[in-house]
């Protein structure tokens, strides 16, 4: 979704770009860049897989691996990519940071033979640091200069089971500085990075994530029923127990009979013990007919769910590099209460529209809840900040006026 908006408003400056999806076609709830449905996938989920366990699949044909790249085989792999274990996650991610030496050299060349015959860019952009084996490669045969993005790889990499975690943190730290800029979505992740890779004090910059505003209004009114939300994925790494233990908490130990809560956001069949395991425990209160489930929204239902909301908390569990729901929830004049760790305390200062609570405490969140649900002019006051900071500091449009401020060093006067 960053990429997306970024390379949208970067063409609407008059610039020339391209996208070039990895592993998975575009599955976007936006408009994608003109002409992105037209550019093939790179290193196909499918072909990757079937490369990384058997030689065979090194050296099929090319009509064999678009048959394998289809959109809709893509789209069913995604929808099973959790029956793939943590072991080949490591060995995968292993072999993109060392692409050039590794069995998927196959796919790197057939990626830089049609960047070769596209326009000479100027720039290139890897839009994760996992992808960052790249780089030598496409500063030899592009000679063009290399921006690489953080986007919360620790929590990927920290997941993968030893060896691999120890040696794609190795390999990430050879890669990174081969880039001629590092950019991070805030201070808060640049600053974590940089520790976690040793690089040098102000080594990665910052670009704040941005998002188009365009349909995001706040609702004329107050919900009839207070409404909590959550708009993440259904996963307990998102916070979502920590969610459910706050509403328990809320209801049975702060006396609240009418709020409800709205949960919505992707869901896997990966997620559906979780999700069984927590509406279980809703039924356990009696809560059941307070709580609604809306998993996989399109762009319209999620403004649609955002605007019914009187607040909005996604407790998560990990150091999350910045959250989009955020800025989606606030540009719907919604105010967030959000732990105070990770970025969530710099979007929070940035745009004044919410509240931080401390991290995986279900009683300090609920009471958060309480005390904001009983002052409607302090939720008033915060729906406004939340909005006006929004459209002022984290727009689409921001975030490419900052791309190219930081970025303009690297490139030609002409570009």
């Amino acid at each position: 979704m960053r990429d997306n908006a970024l390379a949208r408003e970067l063409h609407r400056a008059g610039h020339d770009v391209t996208i070039a999806p990895m592993y998975l076609p575009l599955m976007l709830d936006e408009a994608t860049l003109d002409g992105a449905d037209r550019v093939p996938v790179f290193f196909g989920g499918i072909n990757v897989y079937l490369q990384q366990k058997l030689s065979l699949f090194r050296h099929t044909p090319a009509w064999f691996d678009r048959l394998l790249n289809s959109t809709g085989l893509l789209k069913w792999a995604a929808r099973h990519s959790h029956m793939t274990s943590a072991r080949e996650h490591g060995e995968m991610a292993l072999q993109m940071l060392k692409v050039d030496s590794s069995p998927l050299r196959k796919e790197l060349d057939k990626l830089m033979e049609w960047l070769s015959v596209i326009q000479q860019p100027d720039l290139i952009c890897l839009s994760n640091a996992l992808l960052s084996g790249f780089t030598p490669e496409l500063k030899r045969r592009l000679r063009a200069p290399v921006v690489v993005f953080f986007q919360g790889e620790d929590t990927f990499l920290d997941g993968l089971p030893e060896p691999y975690r120890s040696e794609c943190w190795d390999a990430l730290r050879q890669r990174v500085p081969d880039a001629d800029l590092l950019l991070s979505p805030t201070s808060f992740y640049a600053d974590f990075m940089g520790r976690r890779l040793a690089l040098p004090p102000a080594a990665i910059e910052v670009v704040h994530n941005g998002i188009q505003l365009d349909g995001y209004t706040p609702a004329a009114s107050p919900p009839a029923v207070p409404t909590i939300g959550y708009l993440a994925r259904m996963s307990r790494e998102k916070g979502l127990a920590v969610l459910v233990d706050a509403f328990i908490t809320l209801a049975r130990n702060l006396g609240d009979t009418s709020t409800h809560l709205a949960i919505a956001g992707a869901a896997t069949a990966g997620d559906a013990p979780l999700i069984a395991e927590l509406k279980k425990r809703l039924a356990q209160a009696d809560l059941t007919a307070r709580v609604t489930w809306q998993p996989n929204l399109s762009r319209e239902e999620k403004i649609g769910f955002l605007r019914g909301l009187s607040l909005l908390s996604v407790p998560v569990q990990y150091p999350e590099a910045f959250g989009l729901y955020v800025l989606e929830a606030m540009a719907c004049g919604v105010p967030v209460v959000q732990p105070d760790s990770a970025a969530f305390p710099e979007l929070i200062t940035a745009t004044g529209g919410g509240l931080c609570v401390p991290p995986r405490d279900p009683a300090a969140l609920a009471h958060a809840w309480h005390s904001l649900l009983a002052d409607p002019a302090r939720r008033t006051r915060l729906a406004r900040a939340a909005r006006a900071g929004v459209a002022e500091k984290f727009t689409a449009r921001t975030m490419a006026e900052q791309f190219l401020r930081v970025s303009s060093r690297l490139v030609g006067p002409t570009a």
